[in-house]
């Protein structure tokens, strides 16, 4: 706790936390971006980079745009929720993400997914992510390094909810 008795974002107790993220690009090299995005992680102090999805293709949602370059990415941190959350929001920015419009095109999207098996709703951060389980280019990655992980809402596993979705519109890279 800081000093305003608010969690600060390191969590101070040492202890570590598992966390899925689904990262995703359809502006310029998107490879090349999601590439250097995980490297970014992987050096970000506080946080460890466990496993890595495939890359997978998807048409976008929203308006008219390129397709996206999808994935998703298990990490340890050392850190609350919030200060997951403004540690991806950073890295977005440094990649040139400008937020226009919702559901627009984007140099590079991070969605902090899931956090340990916790149920949380502000209105800053949601987790598990508010649409995860609708959306085959975030379950199909997950499914691969994640399968046994229980989204808490549902209670159900990844492998179970991306059963659930047609999945046609996601092709492995």
């Amino acid at each position: 706790m800081g000093e305003s008795g608010k969690m600060t974002a390191w969590d101070n107790r040492g202890v570590a936390h598992s966390c899925a993220i689904a990262l995703g690009s359809n502006l310029g090299d998107s490879h090349t971006t999601l590439e250097n995005a995980l490297k970014t992680l992987a050096q970000t102090p506080g946080m460890i980079l466990q496993a890595v999805s495939s890359w997978y293709v998807t048409k976008a949602v929203g308006p008219p745009q390129p397709d996206y370059l999808n994935g998703c990415a298990l990490l340890s941190v050392r850190m609350n929720p919030e200060g997951l959350l403004e540690t991806l929001l950073a890295i977005e920015a440094k990649f040139g993400r400008v937020r226009r419009e919702p559901w627009g095109p984007r140099t590079l999207d991070l969605d902090l997914l899931l956090f340990d098996d916790l149920i949380l709703d502000t209105p800053q951060l949601q987790i598990p992510h508010p649409r995860m389980r609708e959306r085959a280019f975030v379950l199909v990655p997950l499914a691969e390094i994640a399968p046994e992980w229980v989204e808490p809402v549902s209670g159900h596993a990844i492998a179970q909810l991306v059963q659930a979705l047609d999945c046609s519109g996601v092709r492995r890279l």
